[in-house]
């Protein structure tokens, strides 16, 4: 971590999975990554409590959860059902807790409290190299166009290139920030505005058609940073309480989820100078603190992780676009740490040691179709998506687990419930299948993207215009 006699320190060189909030504040408990009794079956926390329901905007939860709002599974059926997830793969290193997880073009990678991120080849979990850098703790993986993003716990960012020459190569090629230009934004712009966080970076976010990479912090802010020069264009100011996970969508609408207890929903506009982004909604989830988010391909469900050990939920409206809350899916002991969202199916992850696995059916409900056990410690995060091993094989959902007791585990089921819509998506190719990495083939489709990347800027030229001419009007 550099230094200067100007720089401030860091609020926190260890990032820190508990709750953060005043005394005031009733939130309810989450556990922490240092409590030994995993061994044991944890106890079921207090839920909220069950109050009249009075009127509230159309994108608040009531304080309980309505039954009919509530998914259940009989144990007869979760048991039929949860014969359909078998366990391929689980693999423990020494490199003490796993914190993070992403995957791209059949490769998994996992980064962990050591200096290490291993990387792991579909559909074996063959680990097939090493991302090695001085910082420990990649608490944040995101993997875009053959660029791997991590963050650390020195509260940077490092950027490594993949290619695929013959066999698969990745080579580092920046750190944001660097030293000189931290060191110029605070002397130039102020603390308040410099480049690099103040506290450990908690999430990681890519769009990659307005050409962005999001940073979310435990000092309550997100960082915008523009992946052409990697340089920080914009600070958020987000939420009054750290921010655990962001997400954003194709449409470019950014979601943060803090422990105050909220998800903020953020719009771009390009007419706004220094602060493009601008807070449009605030859902809110009552007294329990949102660790995690996902959401669908489509953008039209989002997903949020509590500490309660609900997963809460909030709809797209047809007409309006408008998020109207949709429930929450009951069924986890201790906080929800991770989740995962693929094709019609949600993966969340728990401090209770547990995964479930839900789907959404053409109605809008959910229904919990398998519990993945196996871990000693909670899980920290999750990776879904679907595989298939050849053209002739029958396409598959692989669901990756990495906990905080070092295991990561790959659980695979042949047998998915696609509804029409997915597979009408899936044969236009908008949902692609991952596909073990053929360096040959991966080479010559690099080489088409080089040629393709002044086609790729002129869209995004585009598109920036098409929304200056729109905010115009």
């Amino acid at each position: 971590m550099e230094n200067a006699s100007s720089t401030q320190e860091p609020l926190n060189s260890e990032p820190s999975f508990a709750i953060r909030g005043p005394p005031s504040k009733n939130f309810l408990r989450s556990v922490s990554n240092k409590e030994p009794q995993f061994t044991e079956p944890p106890c079921i926390p207090p839920r909220l409590s069950t109050t009249s329901l009075s009127l509230k905007p159309f994108f608040s939860p009531p304080a309980s959860p309505p039954r009919h709002h509530l998914s259940s599974t009989t144990p007869s059926r979760l048991h039929e059902l949860h014969t359909n997830y078998k366990c391929i793969s689980s693999i423990l290193k020494k490199d003490g807790q796993i914190l993070s997880i992403a995957s791209s073009n059949g490769l998994v990678y996992t980064g962990s409290q050591g200096n290490v991120i291993r990387i792991w080849k579909l559909p074996e979990f063959a680990e097939c190299g090493q991302l090695k850098t001085k910082a420990c703790m990649a608490v944040a993986l995101e993997v875009s166009n053959d660029r791997i993003y991590a963050a650390y716990a020195d509260c940077k960012i490092r950027v490594w290139r993949r290619s695929w020459d013959g066999n698969i190569k990745h080579v580092r090629i920046a750190t944001i920030p660097n030293t000189g230009s931290y060191v110029r934004s605070y002397i130039a712009r102020g603390k308040d505005k410099m480049m690099k966080h103040m506290g450990p970076i908690s999430s990681l976010a890519i769009n990659v058609s307005y050409d962005i990479l999001y940073s979310a912090s435990l000092d309550r802010t997100v960082k915008v940073w523009r992946l052409s020069d990697l340089k920080c264009i914009e600070t958020i100011q987000g939420h009054p309480e750290p921010i655990n996970d962001i997400v954003v969508a194709d449409d470019g609408v950014l979601y943060t989820a803090s422990d105050d207890a909220a998800v903020r929903v953020w719009r771009r506009n390009f007419c706004n100078g220094d602060h493009p982004h601008s807070l449009t909604v605030t859902l809110p989830a009552k007294s329990s603190p949102i660790k995690t988010l996902a959401l669908t391909v489509d953008g039209g469900v989002l997903y949020g992780g509590c500490t309660d050990g609900y997963v809460q939920y909030w709809l797209k409206g047809w007409l309006s676009g408008q998020l109207q809350y949709g429930g929450a899916l009951p069924g986890h002991t201790h906080a929800v740490m991770c989740l995962a969202s693929v094709v019609n199916y949600v993966v969340s992850g728990s401090a209770d040691g547990t995964s479930r696995i839900w789907i959404r059916e053409q109605d809008g409900r959910h229904a919990c179709i398998g519990v993945l056990q196996g871990h000693r410690g909670p899980i920290r995060c999750v990776a879904a998506f679907l595989e298939r091993v050849s053209e002739d094989t029958e396409e598959g959902c692989t669901v990756c687990t990495a906990s905080l007791d070092g295991v990561l585990k790959a659980s695979w089921n042949s047998g998915l419930r696609l509804n029409p819509f997915t597979r009408a998506l899936i044969a236009m190719r908008l949902i692609i299948f991952q596909q073990p990495p053929d360096p040959m083939t991966q080479q010559t489709e690099s080489h088409k993207d080089a040629n393709d990347n002044q086609d790729r800027n002129q869209i995004r030229f585009d598109r920036r215009i098409l929304a200056l001419k729109q905010e115009s009007q």
